[in-house]
């Protein structure tokens, strides 16, 4: 079975925590090995018109690139990375944890916790305070 429509469904509550004014950061992590590409950090930014992108930055062992994505750009930009190489993707909100997880045998998973944060991203409070969301 494809894990798939399950990242989708994950995907709805990224773009569900950015629409309330919740979301506060995004991470692939836990890696299948040792590999040059560590982690991925994804964070909202504003451009200086206010446009609203993600910020996508992938940190390897030995340097960062980032990358600029619409919102639906960077599901497609983020879904190649998962299962390779990584297992795991963090949804951090102010209302509570969401983690994707892929198991050994590559079954999905999603695990709702409390919250890490307290605060929002400070471009969605931005944007808040901007009424772009």
């Amino acid at each position: 079975m494809s894990f798939q429509p399950l990242f989708v469904e994950f995907w709805q509550k990224v773009t569900e925590s950015i629409q309330n004014g919740t979301y506060a950061k995004l991470t692939l992590a836990k890696t299948i090995g040792d590999t040059e590409l560590k982690n991925i950090y994804v964070r909202p930014v504003l451009t200086e018109d206010d446009t609203f992108q993600m910020s996508c930055i992938a940190r390897y062992k030995t340097e960062e690139i980032e990358s600029f994505h619409s919102l639906e750009e960077t599901f497609t930009f983020l879904s190649p990375y998962l299962n390779n190489p990584f297992l795991t993707a963090l949804l951090f909100t102010t209302e509570n944890d969401i983690t994707f997880k892929l198991n050994k045998k590559r079954v999905a998973s999603i695990i709702e916790q409390a919250p890490t944060f307290k605060s929002a991203s400070d471009v969605i409070i931005e944007m808040k305070e901007k009424g772009l969301i």
